[in-house]
């Protein structure tokens, strides 16, 4: 075990299985002590478990490290404040939070019902508020703390039959910049990791759904199958809960493999102007030449 960690307390939120399950071990491998939160659901968000959470807590004892079980439900906002209040009871203190649970209902949109998109926007995006909110709030007080919220490649770039999950991944992008400058002063960094790995989500991607995207010219950018494993992601995550990291904030970090890389801000690429309003006509005649010259339909039309 290291101890760049150590004497510090995390939340990891979606923590008994794959990703969660890596980072939480990662974290406790360098001396951390972690409150386990899973609500032990299946990969639609219905059901519930103690087993997951449970499993994970022993594993960290059994390592010699410290860690305690919470099976709340971070779309809930009462159970996120007991989630957060877990670590202050049990460790004295909130340093790192890592929101991780996910849920997916993957369809296309015209077939996504209220429910579907519901769900999925209540437990990513309001779910990684909900923590955010109540942790960085005691953060604030001891002007210290390490925000890290998993994003995904499906919501910045765009993945088919999945726009519920990829609305909320986009949304935790942006909260990731804001919360990154309101915190940022008070000695908190708030940083995004997009992670590609071996899961129960990614596993509902059939070989046949990838040969599909890839026949279609439908496949995520920089993603290929197999994905790796998700214990992959883990040392990445525990490097930005460190001290050492206090610079890096408002980040998202994209982790595949042995593959780590940085992501660029959205920024202005191309412009025209023209002193007062443009006219639709004008504009007709400009655009294809200029801000739309080169430009690619992901999906044009089928012949």
């Amino acid at each position: 075990m290291g101890n760049r960690l150590a004497g510090k307390s995390a939340v990891v939120t979606g923590a008994g299985r794959g990703i969660g399950r890596g980072i939480a071990l990662a974290l406790a491998g360098e001396g951390a002590k972690v409150v386990i939160n899973d609500l032990g659901g299946e990969t639609d968000g219905t059901g519930a478990s103690k087993s997951p959470a449970d499993d994970v807590v022993k594993e960290i004892e059994k390592g010699g490290g410290k860690a305690v079980a919470n099976y709340g439900d971070v779309s809930s906002f009462s159970d996120a404040e007991k989630l957060i209040n877990c670590a202050v009871e049990n460790f004295g203190k909130i340093d790192i939070l890592v929101n991780v649970a996910g849920n997916d209902r993957g369809k296309m949109v015209y077939n996504l019902s209220e429910e579907d998109w519901d769900a999925v926007i209540a437990v990513h995006l309001k779910g990684t508020f909900n923590t955010t909110k109540f942790a960085s709030g005691l953060m604030r007080k001891q002007r210290s703390g390490r925000i890290i919220n998993c994003t995904s490649a499906a919501g910045l770039i765009g993945d088919t039959g999945h726009s519920n999950y990829c609305a909320a991944k986009a949304g935790i992008a942006g909260l990731i910049r804001a919360t990154a400058r309101e915190l940022g002063r008070y000695g908190i960094t708030v940083n995004g990791f997009m992670p590609a790995a071996s899961t129960r989500m990614a596993a509902l991607v059939t070989e046949e759904i990838i040969k599909k995207r890839e026949a279609e010219g439908q496949a995520i950018p920089g993603i290929t199958w197999p994905l790796p494993h998700p214990d992959d992601i883990g040392p990445m995550v525990a490097y930005l809960a460190t001290d050492e990291a206090a610079k890096i904030n408002g980040q998202i970090i994209g982790i595949i493999g042995g593959r780590v890389f940085l992501y660029s801000h959205p920024e202005e690429v191309k412009t025209i102007y023209k002193d007062g309003r443009w006219t639709v006509d004008e504009l007709a005649k400009v655009v294809p030449q200029t801000l739309a010259a080169d430009l690619v339909n992901p999906s044009p039309p089928k012949k």
